[in-house]
């Protein structure tokens, strides 16, 4: 009864929600969102500065996250870089010569605060031509405004950026009077209008005084107090701006500072000044302010302009276009021809007569623009997600609820979605289905929850990126030694599923298609499998089966393809001389350089080596009937299964512990690609031994695992953000909710991409040779067509 009221709670669960049924909700969901997003940025302004100046919170004790979007944290490299031959002044008491130094450890690390406590202090970095000064005036007063004046009206250069904010000194010297606010703001007017005046060709920032932890101030401090400080920001708030509310040059009010404090002032030293780690966020947040727009960091949203539709894009954008106005104008046609020639009934005897004309079938032309209309509107998407100013954006932030509860969750559901296997031998397709499945999810899990940052889970994402490899190394060879099959039709399929969705996105998205590792990684892979079996003399399981030569000289090929890697892995030389030439340096460079592909490569490479030992092991015992692969039968006979079954746990167990032990990320990469086997090897031992484990699959994980490679994909702009920097927000406030919404979003999306991509891989990919050759012309005019496109983007931008 149990197991029929399972079989039913699933069934009844699948016929009320269809994949269709979901996408079609998923599809509501983005215009709902995207109305809702438009709407707010029109009524409420869409200007990240002012969030990044004003609203924010912490994620854990340390980590500040402005709202809606993302904060880059700078190198003094970087810093120095932005602020090449700028002037910077702090103007302000203690509280903002403390902000001064926190800004110059982030151009000089090894600066210490021993400058004079009330008097000026300047710096310079002669290398970058910086100068930063900070000017002692603790008090809003005339000799404040003389300064200020003297840049509006003097000779004297103006500076870059000037950083404003005193209140404390007047309160404490006058005694919290109201005749010393009266005053406060008389000079603050008198000052307002000079300001405005030199935000018109520089930044101006007004700091608003932070909260005291009234509690722990001295005696001399106590008349200091909250609700005085209040009352002067508020008058300051009010005052700033006042004469120029609409203009665009105008003083920026500097409030965040007041939330952070609020969160940390109880770790004072002394009641009135920040802890460092919170003086260092501010500063981070005023280069952040300054210098986004300069840098363009990929994850500093922040106070960056969208950036302007390249050449390559707007061609996109038109092609897409009138394939939707293509693919309208056919249906429109088709639909009236149907209704024209559809069964009429006759008036008189009610009787159907069969219409003249036979319903038309869909044409290939009509497929195509389907298949680019559908693909132009989810493109969209994946723009107004990643590149447009619509959708918010936040760091990521990584605790271990984060990353294991949701790991717990999908495994409670991949159990429950268990079902018997079709067939039952090691490696049938729906477990390898299950095994990218559950891995897709594994790493999906580990990037949106930051846990990169936890070298343990690093580790182990890293055994499950070269597991996809190593079933590369096994898929691939298995297929060309049982099959023989080396013609163009095949190649030409396989690479066309693989890079069908990057190349589009390397043109919607604007980047190069190294960014996309994994894909290169695969394709670059699956040619070297490749040419390994189909160069002279090609050896098949057909030919090896009438002499057993044959193996010695596919092992012999094997042994060449292990040497080629070895020396190429440790011959950074080599390898970038062949992947600098052209045309191949346009594809695997990243920032001018094919390093990070290097990098990549050499990470896992001899796991798909390993793949295809593997297979050609595993192939040899099936043909020889040295192993049983019969429904519930363990692999070998019981004694040596249990031996084998010991040994892969404990192999499995003592991988573990190694890879949690890790203290190193360097010299743990190091041994990786030399032991990331064993694990995969454990695995598939522990999976495929006994007979009743190898006889189920979860379906829940094969589902996802035949979308696995749109998965990876996709989640770079439409789940994550800023180029998996960062997390996608849909819904602010809501964290939980928002990544529910967002996820469903993402795999109803990538679910579609992959059926358009197996529609388009039968029409530009047919099976006749001469339409395939016409084909391939046609892929070559398309991609040369490219590369001229983006030598005239690339002139133009330099």
């Amino acid at each position: 009864m149990a197991a029929l009221a399972y079989t039913g709670g699933k069934r009844e669960i699948n016929y009320y929600f269809s994949v269709r049924s979901a996408k079609v909700l998923a599809l509501g969901a983005v215009l709902l969102l995207t109305a809702c997003h438009t709407a707010s940025r029109r009524y409420r302004g869409g200007d990240t500065c002012e969030y990044l100046l004003s609203s924010g919170r912490f994620l854990g004790e340390k980590v500040w996250q402005p709202h809606s979007c993302m904060m880059h944290k700078y190198k003094n490299s970087e810093a120095k870089n932005c602020l090449i031959d700028k002037h910077v002044v702090f103007i302000g008491d203690s509280r903002i010569r403390q902000l001064f130094y926190s800004f110059i450890k982030l151009i000089n690390p090894q600066v210490k605060e021993e400058g004079i406590k009330h008097g000026n202090i300047p710096f310079e970095d002669k290398s970058a031509s910086i100068k930063v000064d900070f000017l002692w005036y603790p008090e809003v007063n005339g000799s404040m405004r003389q300064r200020i004046k003297s840049w509006t009206e003097g000779s004297l250069t103006k500076p870059h950026i000037i950083v404003v904010g005193a209140a404390t000194w007047s309160i404490k010297i006058h005694n919290g009077s109201n005749e010393a606010l009266a005053q406060y703001k008389i000079n603050i007017t008198s000052i307002a209008p000079l300001l405005e005046k030199l935000a018109i060709s520089s930044d101006v920032y007004w700091v608003l005084q932070d909260p005291v932890y009234e509690d722990m101030l001295s005696e001399s401090r106590k008349m200091i107090t909250n609700e005085k400080i209040d009352a002067y920001n508020e008058a300051a708030v009010r005052i700033l701006n006042s004469s120029s509310r609409n203009s665009k040059a105008k003083v920026k009010v500097f409030s965040v500072s007041k939330l952070i404090a609020q969160e940390t002032i109880m770790k004072s030293a002394d009641g009135l000044h920040l802890p460092e780690s919170s003086r260092d966020t501010n500063a981070m947040i005023l280069m952040n302010v300054y210098c986004n727009k300069i840098m363009k960091p990929i994850d500093g949203s922040c106070c960056q302009p969208q950036p302007p539709l390249t050449l390559i894009q707007k061609i996109a954008f038109c092609f897409f276009t009138l394939s939707i106005f293509g693919y309208l104008i056919i249906s429109l046609i088709h639909r009236n021809n149907y209704r024209k020639n559809k069964t009429c009934t006759d008036l008189e005897s009610g009787d159907e007569k069969k219409p003249a004309i036979s319903t038309p079938n869909v044409s290939t032309l009509e497929m195509l623009l389907h298949c680019f209309c559908k693909l132009g509107l989810i493109m969209t998407y994946f723009y107004l997600c990643d590149r447009a100013n619509l959708f918010m954006k936040e760091n990521k932030f990584y605790t271990h609820s984060s990353f294991f509860i949701p790991i717990v969750y999908i495994l409670v559901l991949g159990v429950f979605y268990t079902e018997n296997t079709k067939e039952t031998k090691v490696l049938n397709r729906e477990q390898t289905d299950e095994w990218k499945g559950w891995m897709q999810l594994v790493i999906l899990i580990y990037h949106i929850s930051g846990a990169s940052t936890f070298l343990p889970v690093y580790m182990h994402i890293r055994v499950l990126v070269a597991a996809y490899l190593f079933q590369t190394g096994y898929g691939h060879f298995s297929y060309f030694w049982i099959k023989g099959d080396f013609g163009v039709y095949r190649v030409c399929q396989v690479l066309f599923r693989l890079n069908f969705l990057v190349v589009v996105l390397c043109i919607v998205m604007d980047r190069p298609y190294q960014f996309y590792y994994f894909v290169p990684l695969v394709t670059v892979w699956f040619m070297i499998i490749y040419a390994t079996l189909a160069v002279w003399p090609q050896i098949v399981q057909k030919k090896a089966n009438g002499n057993c030569l044959w193996h010695f000289g596919l092992l012999l090929k094997l042994i060449c393809l292990l040497i080629c890697i070895y020396f190429l892995s440790y011959s950074q030389g080599a390898f970038e001389k062949i992947f600098s030439f052209w045309p191949l340096s346009k594809c695997f460079e990243l920032n001018g350089n094919v390093y990070e592909w290097w990098f990549r490569w050499k990470l896992d490479r001899y796991v798909v080596f390993h793949g295809m030992l593997f297979a050609f092991i595993y192939l040899a015992l099936q043909k020889h009937q040295m192993i049983s692969e019969g429904k519930g039968d363990p692999l070998f006979s019981n004694r040596v299964s249990n031996v084998l079954l010991f040994i892969s746990i404990v192999s499995f167990l003592t991988y573990s512990i190694w890879a949690s032990s890790c203290k190193n990320k360097t010299e743990c990469n190091e041994l990786h690609p030399s032991v990331s086997v064993v694990q995969i090897l454990a695995f598939i031992l522990i999976r495929n031994i006994p007979g009743y484990v190898r006889s189920v699959y979860s379906s829940f994980f094969a589902w996802f695992g035949k979308i696995s490679l749109e998965l990876f994909i996709c989640q770079y702009h439409i789940w994550l953000a800023a180029d998996t920097k960062g997390i996608l927000v849909l819904i602010p406030g809501y964290p939980m909710f928002n990544v529910l919404v967002s996820t469903f979003i993402f795999v109803c999306v990538a679910h579609e991409i992959s059926q358009i991509t197996n529609d388009l891989a039968q029409i530009v990919v047919p099976k006749d040779n001469s339409t395939l050759l016409k084909r391939l012309l046609c892929v070559a005019g398309f991609f040369s067509g490219l590369h001229f496109f983006s030598a005239m983007q690339d002139q133009s931008r330099h």
